[in-house]
C-alpha cells in the first residue's frame, strides 16, 4: 500500500539526517579555514567541544524548520523535479544567511571575500548534501509512478465519452501518471459509455464508496457542457477531502480561466488547491496561530468587559454560534458575541441583518459598528476552522441561495474562511443574495491573487475600518 505519510517521512528522515552531516562536514572544512580562528590545533578537539556539539543537535532542528515552512513537504508525490531544485535552493540559501548571523557571528572577517567563502562554504555543503537525498528519493517514488509498481486508487466522475477517453488516454501512455480507475460515478449525463473497465456507481454516497475502495484521488471528466452541473458536482465532491482533478476542458467551465498543471499526457487542474504557494500557506497558518493565541491573550480583559455589558443589557448567552461551512465544505460552529435579542430567528427562518434591525440589541449596535463581536473567532481561527484573511463563511442555506446564481462559489472551498476579507473591507455585510455575490466577487479576486503581501493589506485595511467605526 502506498502511504503519503510514509513518503512524506522518507524525506523528513532524509533531510534530518542530510543536515546533519552537512553541518558536520561544515564543521571541518570551518576548522581548516585560516580566516577562522577556532582556538584548537586538533580537529578532533574542536568537533567534541562544547558549543560544537550543541550547534550539532540544534543547527540541523533550525534547518528542519525552514524545510518545513518552505512548505516542500506538503505533497509526497508527482514532485516537479524543477521546483525541488529551486525550492531546495531558495531554502537553503535561507538557512545559510540565518545560520551565517546567528550562529558564525564570531567568524566574521574584515574581508568581505574571506565572509564570502565562508557563506559559499555552507551553502554548497548544504545544498549539496540535502539535494542529493531529496532528489534520490523523488527519482525512486517517479520511477515507480512511471513503471506502473506504484499505482493511486482513482475515481472518475462522469461516465460517458469523455471518461471513456480519458481511460484510453491513462492505458496508452508509455509512462504512466499514478492513476488506477477503481470506478466510475454516473451522475446522469446521459448513457454510460460500454467501454468503461471498470465498475459504475451511482451518485448517492461518494463518502462511504470512497473508504470502501480507499480511494487516493477523483478525477471529474463530464461531457456536459453544463457549467451549472460540473460547479454542482464539484461542490459534492469537496467533503471528500480528496484531491479533486478536473481535465482543463472541463475546468475552464467553472470560471474561464485555465491553469495548466501537467504539460505531459492529460493535463489536470487540482480544484482543491488554490493559486498561493505551499510555502505560503505553512507561513499564513503559522501566522495564524501566533497572532491568534496572542491576540485571545491580549483580548480576554476586553472580552470579560463586553460580556458584562451583553448580559446588563439583554438576558441570554454572552457568546453565539452558528454553524458555517468552511474549508472543504466542512460544517463548524463559529463564535461571535451576541448582539441581537435571543431567538432572533424564533420562526426557524434564516435572516440577513440590516443597520436598522430591530433584533439588535443596545449594546450589539456598538459592536457591531466597531466588529467587535467577530473577537472570539479567533479561536475559530486557532482551532483552525478558519484563517485572519479569507472569505466569509456563510451558512448553507445561503450557500444554496448564492449557487443557484452564482455557482462558482463553490471555488471558495480551496482556502479556509476568514475573520475579515477583500469582500468585506470593500463591500461590507450584506443584506440580501444579490449583494452576497457581489460581494463575492471580491473574494473570487482575492482568491486569484492570494499572497501574504495581500492578506497584510487587508488586515490593515481592516484596522482602519475598525477604528473608523464603519462596521455595519
Amino acid at each position: 500500500m502506498i502511504s503519503s505519510r510514509a513518503q512524506i517521512a522518507k524525506y523528513v528522515v532524509c533531510d534530518y539526517v542530510t543536515s546533519n552531516i552537512a553541518w558536520l562536514l561544515f564543521n571541518i572544512g570551518r576548522f581548516y579555514m585560516p580566516t577562522v580562528a577556532s582556538g584548537y590545533i586538533e580537529l578532533s578537539r574542536f568537533l567534541l567541544s562544547k558549543n560544537v556539539l550543541l550547534g550539532q543537535l540544534y543547527i540541523p532542528v533550525i534547518m528542519m524548520v525552514v524545510y518545513y515552512l518552505s512548505g516542500y513537504y506538503n505533497q509526497a508525490f508527482f514532485k516537479s523535479r524543477l521546483h525541488e531544485l529551486m525550492l531546495t535552493a531558495v531554502s537553503v540559501m535561507v538557512n545559510t544567511l540565518f545560520l551565517f548571523f546567528a550562529a558564525l557571528i564570531n567568524d566574521i572577517s574584515p574581508l568581505r571575500t574571506e565572509n564570502y567563502e565562508l557563506l559559499l562554504l555552507l551553502f554548497t555543503i548544504q545544498f549539496v548534501c540535502v539535494y542529493t537525498g531529496r532528489i534520490a528519493i523523488t527519482a525512486d517514488a517517479t520511477s515507480k509512478i512511471h513503471s506502473r509498481k506504484w499505482e493511486f486508487n482513482t475515481l472518475v466522475v462522469g461516465c460517458g465519452r469523455q471518461a471513456a477517453k480519458l481511460m484510453r488516454d491513462l492505458k496508452n501512455r508509455t509512462e504512466s501518471l499514478g492513476y488506477r480507475i477503481v470506478g466510475y460515478i454516473d451522475i446522469g449525463e446521459g448513457v454510460c459509455s460500454r467501454q468503461l473497465d471498470a465498475p459504475i456507481y451511482p451518485d448517492d454516497d461518494l463518502q462511504a464508496l470512497c473508504d470502501k475502495l480507499d480511494v487516493k484521488e477523483i478525477i471529474v471528466s463530464l461531457d456536459d457542457n453544463n457549467h451549472t452541473q460540473l460547479n454542482n458536482v464539484v461542490n459534492k465532491l469537496f467533503p471528500l477531502n480528496r484531491p479533486i482533478k478536473i481535465q482543463n476542458d472541463n475546468f475552464y467551465r467553472l470560471l474561464g480561466r485555465v491553469r495548466l498543471s501537467n504539460i505531459f499526457g492529460t493535463p489536470f487542474v487540482d480544484v482543491c488547491t488554490c493559486a498561493i504557494s505551499e510555502g505560503e500557506k505553512n507561513i499564513k497558518r503559522l501566522s495564524d496561530i501566533v497572532i491568534s493565541a496572542i491576540t485571545l491573550l491580549i483580548i480576554s480583559p476586553l472580552i470579560a468587559v463586553l460580556a458584562i455589558l451583553i448580559k446588563r443589557d439583554s438576558r441570554g448567552p454572552v457568546f453565539y454560534s452558528q454553524e458555517r461551512i468552511g474549508y472543504h465544505h466542512k460544517p463548524f460552529k463559529l463564535y461571535k458575541l451576541r448582539t441581537m435579542y435571543v431567538d432572533a430567528e424564533s420562526d426557524g427562518q434564516p435572516r440577513l441583518s440590516s443597520p436598522n434591525d430591530n433584533r439588535i440589541t443596545k449594546v450589539g449596535k456598538v459592536l457591531r459598528k466597531y466588529r467587535l463581536d467577530e473577537l472570539p473567532q479567533f479561536w475559530n481561527v486557532l482551532k483552525g476552522d478558519m484563517s485572519i484573511v479569507g472569505p466569509r463563511p456563510e451558512r448553507e442555506y445561503y450557500i444554496q441561495k448564492i449557487m443557484e446564481k452564482a455557482p462558482y462559489y463553490t471555488l471558495m472551498y480551496q482556502i479556509r474562511p476568514g475573520i475579515t476579507s477583500w469582500g468585506m473591507v470593500k463591500y461590507g455585510y450584506a443584506r440580501n443574495i444579490d449583494e452576497m455575490i457581489q460581494r463575492l466577487q471580491y473574494d473570487i479576486i482575492y482568491l486569484e491573487n492570494m499572497s501574504l503581501l495581500l492578506d497584510l493589506k487587508i488586515i490593515i485595511y481592516t484596522i482602519r475600518t475598525v477604528l473608523g467605526g464603519r462596521g455595519m
